[in-house]
């Protein structure tokens, strides 16, 4: 015979086990949509920890709680700390989720006028305060005044500072007595007693020093190596290496225990952010925003008036 004839047979049936092309590609699609949770949380984990390394290792943000770091920083203010310029200890580490050690990594000293994060050496809590002595440096505060290796600070009598007056700076009369004023604007301001500390690398900033009280007078101690000695720049409310006790940080800090260097703000709040969004902008002190937090550096250093 010859060559076999095919025949069309024709559409195939639709039954069960033929099922139309349609319904095969709804099948696969549903599939597709299937969630797969273990690559979501593997993936959600990888981003914790590349936020978690990128936090401990470069740089995060940190929240002003306190009034210590006036006129400097504000209760308020958000700014950025690099964790890197003195190298790496368990003190960089986000949340302090390793064991606290005298281990540092790549490390550095820092220098006079640096804003520093040290850690309470009991407490897991972060501190904010400026570095005034290094390793070695003999340090002393009498009436108010640094004397570091024997001679005093220089400290220039400025123009009082006015921090306008709001939810987050409210210049409390029992904190701050006959401070608060009215400037020719209208404005509220907190008008306090301002002078310019210059260290002996010519680092220069503002500190504020309105009243007196035990902190004034510290007896002379020397740094131990691997420490330095920090203050903050309210000079009347700061719980520091003046201070011994829970509330202070008991002397010079160990260097391990300095987790970052601040750098400059991000932005400030007043206060009175609400879950209102029209607050979310009404609120931001827009004149704090960017504002650098490295010492300016006096040339040849400054003339001190003392108070």
């Amino acid at each position: 015979m010859g060559a076999g004839i095919r025949r069309d047979r024709g559409p195939t049936p639709l039954t069960a086990e033929n099922p139309t092309v349609s319904e095969t590609t709804t099948e696969k699609a549903k599939e597709r949509e299937k969630i797969n949770w273990v690559s979501e949380l593997r993936g959600l984990a990888l981003m914790l920890l590349a936020v978690l390394g990128f936090h401990s290792f470069v740089a995060k943000p940190f929240y002003i709680p306190s009034e210590s770091m006036m006129p400097n920083l504000l209760v308020g203010d958000r700014l950025v700390v690099s964790k890197y310029p003195y190298g790496w200890s368990w003190a960089s580490i986000s949340f302090h989720l390793m064991p606290r050690g005298d281990w540092r990594i790549w490390p550095a000293t820092p220098e006079y006028g640096d804003i520093v994060i040290p850690v309470h050496p009991e407490r897991d809590e972060d501190y904010i305060k400026r570095v005034v002595a290094l390793p070695g440096d003999r340090i002393a505060v009498v009436g108010g005044q640094i004397v570091l290796n024997g001679t005093p600070v220089p400290r220039a009598v400025e123009p009082p500072v006015q921090i306008p007056v709001d939810a987050n700076s409210p210049c409390d009369p029992y904190t701050y007595p006959g401070m608060r004023t009215t400037t020719s604007s209208g404005e509220a301001v907190c008008e306090m007693p301002t002078y310019r500390e210059t260290m002996p690398n010519g680092a220069s900033y503002l500190v504020v020093d309105h009243t007196t009280q035990d902190l004034d007078d510290f007896a002379e101690i020397t740094v131990p190596e691997g420490h330095v000695f920090v203050m903050g720049d309210n000079r009347d409310h700061s719980a520091d290496s003046r201070e011994y006790g829970s509330r202070g940080l008991g002397g010079p800090v160990p260097l391990e225990n300095i987790g970052g260097r601040a750098e400059f703000i991000t932005f400030s709040l007043d206060g009175t952010t609400s879950f209102n969004p029209i607050t979310w902008f009404t609120s931001l002190r827009g004149d704090r925003a960017w504002t650098t937090l490295r010492p300016a550096i006096a040339d040849g250093g400054a003339e001190s008036e003392q108070d």
